[in-house]
């Protein structure tokens, strides 16, 4: 078990998700920020993002898989989180490398 906690809702969760997703290739584009937006409130979002902003790759690791175990997500739901994360990777049309590499990880990791 990680010793990374959080006390974050499902939204909370699924908008850091989709953070760490819209990050993958360093840049967060307009549509990914929108997308995200239609999650959380304006607030929560920019509480999430202060908070994703301040930590490393190694923490949002652990917190995303601290939340998976904690809302115990079934195959199904996880599925749906990773459809999720492909509609960020295609808000801004189109999808690159380190975006494709970055849910074939999140994939591995969740399974």
């Amino acid at each position: 078990m990680s010793e990374i906690t959080t006390n974050w809702t499902r939204k909370e969760f699924k908008a850091y998700l989709m953070m760490y997703a819209a990050n993958a290739n360093f840049f967060e584009s307009e549509e990914e920020k929108e997308l995200i937006h239609q999650i959380v409130s304006d607030a929560t979002y920019k509480e999430i993002h202060r908070e994703f902003d301040g930590d490393n790759d190694y923490q949002s690791i652990q917190k995303i898989l601290y939340n998976i175990d904690k809302f115990d997500y079934s195959k199904k739901d996880l599925s749906k989180l990773m459809a999720d994360i492909q509609r960020v990777f295609n808000a801004d049309g189109k999808v690159d490398t380190l975006e494709r590499n970055m849910l074939l990880a999140l994939k591995h990791l969740v399974d």
